[in-house]
């Protein structure tokens, strides 16, 4: 069971960097100047990293915790099955969807 618990661990983490990664091609994949291609591609992911440093990182400098942290970290997770569907992927969305979905439900089940 632990190995499964710390591969549910691992899923989250790679579902973190698909997010950054989803945001940031949203980003260049949508916008025709080079300047919102920077800002949005990749301004908004870096943003995104540090509002999950801030606040969901082991050594948050402001760890959230109940609702609050429950509700924040599937927003910034959602935005990138959103950014999937926005840039025209949504077989990648929905994926990136339900497996976050999954993820989610072992967490809470297992409390992790």
């Amino acid at each position: 069971m632990d190995i499964l618990k710390g591969l549910n661990l691992l899923v989250r983490f790679l579902l973190e960097l698909c997010m950054l990664a989803a945001v940031g091609y949203w980003g260049f994949k949508t916008h025709s100047g080079w300047l919102l291609k920077i800002l949005f591609g990749i301004g908004l992911p870096v943003l995104i990293a540090v509002l999950w440093g801030l606040f969901f990182a082991p050594k948050a400098v402001y760890p959230l915790s109940g609702a609050s942290h429950m509700a924040l970290s599937l927003i910034l997770l959602a935005s990138g099955a959103v950014a999937l569907f926005a840039s025209g992927k949504p077989t990648l969305g929905w994926i990136y969807a339900v497996v976050l979905l999954v993820n989610e439900i072992l967490l809470k089940v297992w409390k992790q």
